[in-house]
C-alpha cells in the first residue's frame, strides 16, 4: 500500500489530536518544523499490482450521488463536475465550494502535488461543515503543525481507486495511515457510510481518484 512517509508521528499523536469535526479558516500556512518532523513532499509510486487496478473504481458524472452533489457549479464553471473530471484530484478539489478547508489543510502540508501525482486512489474529502466543532483558532493551530496534521489527512486517503459499489463490497479499507487502522464502510448508495460519516456527494470523477465528501472528519485510531 502506498504511504505519505510523515517522519516521527506516532500514533500516540494522532489520537491526541482528538478531531471529530472541525471549521477553520478558508487560508493557512504551515509553521516551522524541525526537520525531523516535517512531512515529506515526496510519496512512493504505486505499486505494479495497484496501477494495474488503476481503472477500478473510475466513474463519470452520471455516477455521482448524494444531497449535496446539487450545490456544485453546474456546466463548465469551476468546481462543476466537468471542470473537476480532467483535473488530478488535488487541483480539482481546490475548485470545489465544499472543500475549502481541506484544501487549506491540504496546503498547510505541502500535499499538494504528493497527491496529483497519484495514479488512482479514493479520498474521503470532509466538507466544510465538517470542520465546524474544531473553531478557527484550532484548525490555525493544527495548520502551523503539518507534522500533527498529515496523518490525520492520510487517514482520508485509500491507496485503490474505488467506485461507491466496490467500497461498500469491499466492506473496509486500509488508508496510507495504516497505523489509523481500517476505514469502515457500511451501506451502500445514498445509506452509505465511512466510519460513521454520511456521504454528502459521492463518486466524484477526477483525473486520478474517485472522491467522496463526507459530513465528519474521519479520526485514526477509531473505527465506529
Amino acid at each position: 500500500m502506498t504511504k505519505l512517509r510523515v517522519a516521527g508521528i506516532g500514533v500516540t499523536a494522532v489520537a491526541a489530536l482528538s478531531l471529530t469535526a472541525c471549521s477553520g479558516s478558508d487560508t493557512a500556512s504551515s509553521g516551522s518544523s524541525s526537520s525531523s518532523m516535517a512531512p515529506s513532499s515526496s510519496m512512493a509510486a504505486p505499486s505494479s499490482s495497484m496501477a494495474s487496478g488503476a481503472a477500478d473504481g473510475m466513474t463519470t458524472n452520471a455516477d455521482v450521488f448524494g444531497p449535496a452533489c446539487s450545490q456544485l457549479p453546474q456546466g463548465s464553471a469551476p468546481g462543476s463536475l466537468d471542470s473537476m473530471g480532467p483535473q488530478p484530484v488535488a487541483s480539482a478539489a481546490s475548485t470545489n465550494p465544499l472543500l475549502t478547508k481541506l484544501v487549506a489543510a491540504v496546503k498547510a502540508t505541502n500535499l499538494v502535488d504528493t497527491l496529483n501525482s497519484q495514479e488512482a486512489i479514493t479520498v474521503f474529502a470532509p466538507a466544510d461543515p465538517a470542520f465546524a466543532a474544531l473553531g478557527d483558532a484550532k484548525f490555525n493551530e493544527l495548520a502551523g503543525k503539518p507534522a500533527e496534521l498529515s496523518p490525520i489527512l492520510q487517514y482520508h486517503v485509500v491507496g485503490k481507486r474505488y467506485d461507491g459499489k466496490g467500497l461498500a463490497t469491499a466492506g473496509s479499507v486500509d488508508t496510507l495511515n495504516t497505523a489509523g487502522g481500517p476505514v469502515k464502510i457500511e451501506g451502500s448508495g445514498d445509506n452509505m457510510t465511512i466510519n460513521g460519516a454520511k456521504i454528502l456527494c459521492g463518486n466524484i470523477p477526477t483525473k486520478n481518484a474517485t472522491v467522496f465528501v463526507i459530513d465528519k472528519v474521519l479520526t485514526p485510531g477509531t473505527n465506529k
